[in-house]
Order: C-alpha cells, then structure tokens, then sequence
C-alpha cells in the first residue's frame, strides 16, 4: 500500500506560526503534527508515501528523511494551489501499488485501521458533525456511500468526511482524477477529490463508510490547543525539576530548562527551552524559546523567541522578541 499525504497547503489560520514552519510541522503533544500521522502509518506497516509539498516543502523533506528513515518517501510538487484533487493528482506518477490510503496532512485520528484495511473495499472516514457545511459530505445508505457533495449549502447529511480515504483500487482513482483536470471539472474554483470519488461512484464503484470518532483538528489556533489536551491526556511526559511544579498532563523534553516555575496542564515544551520564574498552562512552546516573569495561558509560542514581563495571552510567530514592564 502506497500512503499520498499533500502537505502543500498555507495554512493561514495558523499565521503567524505558517510564516515560517509548515503547518504540519507544528508541535502539538511532544511532536509535529505530521510526526503523528507517520507513526500511525508505521502502527500498519505502511512504508512507502508520497508528500504533496508546496509552501516551505524542503523543510518537510528534511523531517521526513532525517525523523522517519523507514520510510520509502517520495516528494513531489503542487506548484498551484488548485484544490485537493489536484493535489492527488500531482501524485500519480508515484502511485505503483494497487492499494492507496490518502490522508490529510493536517489531522489527528484514532481509528482502528486494520480492520478497514483488511477488508479491502473503497472506504472513506466519516463523523457527524453539527454544521458539515465547511466539509465534504457523504449520504449513506445501508454502509455505502450513493452520494458525496463538496461543502453544500445545504447539506444532505451532516456526515462529514475527515480525510482518511481508503482506495483499493488505484487504477479506478487514477481515471476519475484524469478526467477531473480533462474536463476541468471544479467546485468552487477548485478540483475538488470529493468530485473525482463521486465519478467513481457513478462509475459503478461500491465505497463504503467508516465511523471516525478520534478526529482532531489542527487547523486553527482554538482547536490545535485542543487537539494538544487530547494528545497530552494520551501520555503524559516530564523529568522531575527542582523548585518547579508539574501540573500533569504535559509534554517536556529532557533538554529543557525550567526553574521557579508552574508548569501545565496541557502545556507541550519544545527542546532547547529555557523557563524562569513562570506560571504556564494550556500552551504550545516551540524550540529554542526563553521565557522569564511571565503568566501564560491558551498560547501558542512560535520557535526562537524570548519573551520577558507579565501577559495573560500570546500568539507569537518564531524568532520574536518580546518585553512588558
């Protein structure tokens, strides 16, 4: 099975954070967002992938070749934005093996995929959610699914797709996603992957449902804290610090530096910190940041930043300096 991850996209609801790091390279939970996709790819025994890389791409080619070795990568390109299909599309030169499972580069899941994997029939993930207008949407009937519309005005179902899309048979994708761009066939200015598996459907293709509950966001700043409570509740992770307090669950690596300090919960430290005199909790931390006399709470910090004097909030992109008297 060969695994298609596009990673191409800006990310900019993350800005100021995506100015500098891709967005699946943002810490959450002790490790990058794409870091936890991959180890979920090697759980199955998925070694071969393919990144659909655009914005800051070399930076994605450096984590995977030097974090995940093991891996058969292959990278290629997706010089215009032109939606998610395109962006499979890009991939089709590297797509050798019959089997495909595609995944979004910016979403956690817990899901037992074996047993979709096993069953070997196209299968897509799916969840119910309250307003799926901002997602594909798929109508289900007794499993399958008969139809999908991408981000409806008024939707049909409120099951919506997450991003995980089991193809068992790639020939089949490859020929809709061909005539997809032949035909210049676009949703809302863009090919959309959601139109290609409906041209599937129509073509006689039987797609199955799989309930997805362990979905978690990371697309926004509000749901990439919440996606870091979830992984921290996982596992929990920290040396004993002296004249420091440890309000579990967090992430703190064994490099960091803390002293005089309140830390957690939720608060994931990248490596290479240095904290003093501070109270942090429900925070994100990159690498490399100094922080002394400061109160955070619900931020996010970006790498190589030195933040000084007492704040409630902060939102800081990398290589920021930042004083309050």
């Amino acid at each position: 099975m060969r695994a298609i991850i596009p990673v191409a996209g800006l990310g900019s609801r993350l800005k100021p954070h995506t100015y500098s790091t891709p967005k699946v390279l943002i810490n959450v939970g002790g490790r990058p967002i794409l870091g936890h996709i991959l180890e979920k790819l090697l759980e199955e025994k998925v070694y071969n992938a393919t990144f659909v890389i655009g914005h800051l791409g070399d930076m994605i080619i450096d984590y995977v070749r030097s974090k995940y070795p093991s891996i058969k990568a292959e990278f290629v390109e997706q010089h215009e934005m032109e939606g998610l299909g395109h962006a499979i599309y890009t991939a089709i030169p590297t797509i050798d093996e019959k089997e495909v499972f595609i995944i979004l580069g910016d979403t956690i899941f817990d899901v037992n995929l074996k047993d979709v994997f096993k069953k070997k029939e196209t299968s897509l993930g799916v969840k119910e959610v309250e307003d799926p207008r901002r997602f594909g949407v798929a109508v289900v009937e007794d499993g399958y699914i008969t139809k999908l519309i991408e981000k409806p005005l008024i939707p049909a179902s409120n099951l919506a797709l997450v991003g995980l899309y089991y193809i068992a048979n790639s020939e089949i994708l490859i020929k809709s996603l061909n005539r997809l761009i032949e035909k210049d066939v676009r949703t809302k200015g863009e090919f959309q992957l959601t139109d290609a598996l409906q041209m599937m459907i129509e073509d006689g293709e039987k797609i199955k449902a799989f309930p997805v509950e362990g979905w978690y966001d990371c697309g926004k700043p509000e749901t990439l804290l919440s996606t870091n409570q979830y992984l921290l509740n996982q596992k929990s992770v920290s040396k004993k610090f002296d004249s420091v307090i440890i309000n579990h669950p967090v992430f703190i690596p064994e490099d960091a530096e803390i002293k005089n300090s309140v830390i957690g919960p939720y608060t994931t430290v990248d490596s290479g910190c240095k904290i003093d005199e501070c109270i942090i909790k429900n925070t994100i931390i990159g690498s490399n940041v100094q922080v002394s006399k400061t109160l955070l709470e619900n931020s996010i910090i970006g790498s190589n930043v030195i933040i000084r004097g007492m704040i409630k909030r902060l939102n800081s992109g990398d290589s920021s300096e930042i004083d309050f008297f």
